[in-house]
């Protein structure tokens, strides 16, 4: 199993030093926020995109994609009323994949809840049909760029759209396309009615990323989740992934945050390993 970390963590970090860090600390890849870097992907140019790349490869550790879309710019929106709003961000999104290949990585994280919930006088199969016409440019861009978009189901707290593994993969199958998959995360299969364990296994061919955190909102050992039947049914399904830690409270710090998880990780899929073997 392949280890990253999002880099949104190192708040106030360089990438330079984030991703010395994490390479220092065992770190397969690491996973970027656009937002830490600029307002907008296109504001990036062809010779700071290839920076990064080199910036990677020096440290021996790899860019493993994009997440957290649409914080910045401002006014894009995956399902909106307004027409031009969806289509300025369907050109986004493309930008978006081109940002991520362009950089070195393949996978892009479709969250965003901010930036998707149902509008009022929305239904969600309007919402639904919108969103599908948002991102059919980008998984084409994606096929042709080897990136795979990942869409992510969330906690009902988090959006009233797309909200259960089970939904995120009724809504991708329709494309029929390898590069549009969905992401299992831990914390919001932590609001579902199913086992994560059970989730893991309905869910799989159709999951091609998979974040690491505890319902407590901090980093995998941080919590009462336990991950042991997590890293249990990964194995068993086959995943070669990414198991990505993504927390939302920082207090502990960088450091803190990204040894600790690494560390529970590393013994809870080796004791998963040993287990299978």
């Amino acid at each position: 199993m392949k280890f990253a970390i999002c880099n949104e963590i190192y708040q106030g970090w360089s990438l330079e030093s984030t991703l010395a860090h994490a390479a220092q600390l065992g770190y397969a890849g690491v996973e970027i926020a656009p937002f830490t870097l600029a307002n907008a992907v296109t504001d990036l140019s062809a010779t700071e995109r290839q920076r990064i790349r080199e910036l990677a490869a020096r440290n021996h550790i790899a860019i493993v994609g994009l997440h957290w879309l649409l914080v910045k710019p401002e006014g894009l929106y995956l399902n909106h009323t307004d027409a031009r709003i969806r289509e300025r961000t369907a050109k986004y999104f493309v930008e978006l994949v081109d940002c991520c290949a362009d950089i070195g990585g393949t996978i892009l994280v479709v969250g965003s809840p901010k930036q998707r919930n149902l509008m009022p006088g929305v239904t969600p199969a309007q919402a639904w049909a919108w969103t599908a016409t948002t991102l059919r440019d980008a998984v084409k861009r994606a096929e042709d760029r080897g990136v795979t978009l990942c869409f992510e189901p969330l906690a009902p707290f988090e959006t009233n759209f797309i909200n259960t593994a089970a939904e995120a993969i009724e809504f991708v199958m329709p494309f029929n396309s390898p590069a549009f998959k969905i992401i299992l995360d831990v914390k919001a299969m932590s609001a579902e009615s199913k086992p994560i364990p059970q989730i893991i296994r309905e869910s799989w061919p159709h999951f091609a990323h998979f974040h690491a955190n505890d319902k407590n909102l901090k980093g995998p050992g941080f919590g009462d989740v336990d991950f042991r039947p997590i890293a249990a049914a990964l194995r068993a399904a086959g995943y070669s992934g990414y198991v990505s830690v993504e927390v939302f409270q920082f207090e502990e710090g960088a450091e803190t945050i990204a040894g600790k998880s690494l560390e529970y990780m590393r013994r809870i899929f080796g004791e998963a390993n040993t287990a299978v073997g």
